[in-house]
């Protein structure tokens, strides 16, 4: 029985069939391309001419400067320090006006250290510094420690090989939501694990990445639709924070992931703004709903359900523009 079921979405890649390529090591100029800083996608590219960096999100454009830097390649906005790209290798940190965003990662790439898992029976595996540790399958008080080369670095995933001992450990994983059948808990990457001759199937990745980076805005609230020309809109922040728009006014709070799907809002606080009473109704029902959701998943399209234990929801598209 498979622990794990694989979603089919739109922007996914699916399957674990990789090509063989060399490993990006980290450097001091920046890599042009496309990354994914969490939900946010962005495309970075270089003018040799201005020496400026340009990235590309949404329906923006940030032109860069570069600055010194300790390590990797740091660009910065002129005039707005709060502005920068700061990459190394096959991974970056993005921040505009002080907002940071998920680390940014390439395609195929994985955050590292990176934790895989599956059910069914229970395994454990996390690669870091050019290790993988493992908890066997019906062996939960020891752990295999093997080291690793990452032999497959492709837009669809990466897969490590290593051998120690008379055992050969695989780790394959790919770019691809997948859904904890025991928990219901989704995460980024599928993830294969192979010992020897046995093979167990599972996922991996900080399911944060799926809601963080993106602003999404409503499109019904509680089955009830919502007021035309209204906008109420959410955002998973970096330390817990979520904020957004509630229909008139703004309002900020915490949200906190549990390890089994759920998700909780509070300290939800808004600003003071009077607005029709149809907008402040829809405001004041809004923020009842949020203060009650137990659970958050992204749905086959990949829009954002959120739902109460009371069975109401929130459907949220990601917004295709920039929105202060």
């Amino acid at each position: 029985m498979f622990p794990s079921r694989i979603l089919a979405l739109p922007l996914a890649v699916a399957g674990l069939s990789l090509s063989a390529c060399a490993t990006t090591s980290e450097s001091d100029s920046p890599m042009v391309g496309s990354y994914a800083c969490g939900q946010l996608d962005i495309q970075v590219a270089t003018n040799p001419d201005s020496r400026l960096l340009s990235v590309d999100y949404l329906d923006k454009r940030l032109l860069l400067k570069p600055a010194a830097s300790a390590s990797g390649a740091l660009y910065v906005a002129p005039g707005d320090d709060r502005t920068r790209f700061w990459s190394k290798g096959e991974r970056a940190m993005l921040t505009i006006g002080g907002q940071q965003y998920p680390e940014c990662l390439r395609p195929g790439a994985l955050e590292m250290p990176f934790v895989a898992r599956g059910n069914e029976p229970f395994w454990r595996a996390e690669v870091h510094a050019g290790m993988l540790e493992v908890t066997r399958p019906y062996e939960q008080d020891a752990t295999l420690s093997v080291m690793v080369e990452q032999k497959t670095a492709d837009r669809h995933g990466r897969e490590f090989v290593g051998e120690d001992d008379g055992i050969r450990a695989t780790l394959t994983v790919a770019t691809q939501l997948c859904e904890d059948t025991m928990s219901g808990v989704q995460f980024p990457n599928q993830a294969r694990l192979r010992i020897n001759g046995d093979v167990f199937e599972g996922c991996g990745g900080d399911p944060l990445r799926l809601f963080q980076g993106a602003e999404w805005v409503v499109d019904d609230l509680a089955e009830r639709g919502i007021i035309d020309r209204s906008r109420m809109s959410i955002r998973f922040q970096q330390d817990n924070r979520v904020s957004g728009l509630a229909s008139c006014n703004r309002f900020t709070g915490r949200y906190e992931f549990n390890g089994e799907g759920g998700l909780r809002f509070s300290q939800l606080a808004t600003t003071r703004m009077a607005c029709a009473p149809a907008l402040m109704s829809q405001e004041d029902r809004f923020l009842d709903v949020m203060g009650r959701v137990s659970r958050a998943r992204i749905g086959q399209h990949g829009e954002l359900w959120l739902s109460t234990p009371e069975g109401e929801t929130i459907k949220a598209f990601q917004s295709g523009h920039d929105n202060p």
